[in-house]
């Protein structure tokens, strides 16, 4: 059955730029009400990302938090609470991306990675859970944004394809325990959907040249993924992959 969003509170993390804003703004179109969640440095943007989730006709308000401790996960969920009183929907999209080969790979990198793309997950989903049990049948709906690293080896991510896996598998154990209580988690596991800081266009082009779809994709393409998983309710502990059919790609063509 098809969900109506409307009126609907979900916070993103990381939702000030990139991925994440697509996934508030597309979020905002289906009615619901956004939590920007955003760290210092995303400041210069968060502005002009508040402004364009309110002018789809919802509220919206921000909170900026470190959440890579627990401390600033606490100031995120009481950000949520004091402005909205209720969470029907979580999306896990902040991250933290190093360049590193395994001799190169330092403990700061690695525990940094392992903080923003796995424990920072957990302790969101344990702390929306909590509060999604109080909408009682309605449950509620959480959504991590994953990686081809999770899934396909990257010589040169380490800490982010490991952190990455680790949330993949979360995904799916936080399925089976919140089932019960009606709280539905999924992933959506993207490819290039987005260019790296200083890619020039014709590298990107030509990352989306070897794909079967022979172009790259784009932000919007993981947002409307998210919005399918958060409206359809028997989805649950499904990752869906957005990256141009990428996982087809054999090693041996």
């Amino acid at each position: 059955m098809k969900i109506d969003l409307t009126d609907r509170v979900a916070l993103v993390t990381g939702s000030a730029h990139r991925v994440g804003k697509k996934i508030a703004l597309e979020l905002a179109k289906q009615g619901v009400h956004i939590m920007v969640h955003y760290h210092s440095s995303d400041e210069d943007t968060v502005r002009d990302t508040m402004q364009a989730i309110k002018s789809e006709g919802v509220n919206a308000f921000d909170v900026q938090a470190n959440i890579s401790t627990l401390e600033g996960i606490e100031k995120v969920f009481e950000a949520v609470k004091e402005n909205f009183g209720k969470l029907d929907i979580l999306v896990n999209s902040a991250s933290v991306f190093h360049a590193n080969t395994l001799l190169d790979l330092t403990l700061e990198d690695w525990q940094l990675s392992l903080d923003v793309n796995l424990t920072a997950p957990m302790l969101c989903t344990q702390a929306a859970a909590r509060m999604m049990q109080q909408n009682g049948m309605n449950g509620g709906s959480i959504v991590n944004i994953l990686d081809y690293g999770a899934v396909q080896p990257w010589a040169s991510r380490v800490d982010h394809g490991v952190s990455k896996a680790g949330l993949l598998m979360l995904t799916k154990i936080s399925a089976l325990s919140l089932g019960e209580h009606n709280i539905r988690v999924n992933g959506v596991l993207p490819g290039p959907v987005m260019k790296t800081p200083g890619m020039s266009d014709d590298r990107w082009q030509e990352v989306g040249n070897r794909l079967p779809l022979r172009r790259p994709g784009e932000g919007e393409d993981v947002a409307r993924a998210v919005a399918y998983l958060v409206s359809e309710d028997f989805l649950t502990g499904t990752v869906i992959s957005v990256g141009g059919g990428e996982h087809l790609i054999s090693y041996w063509d």
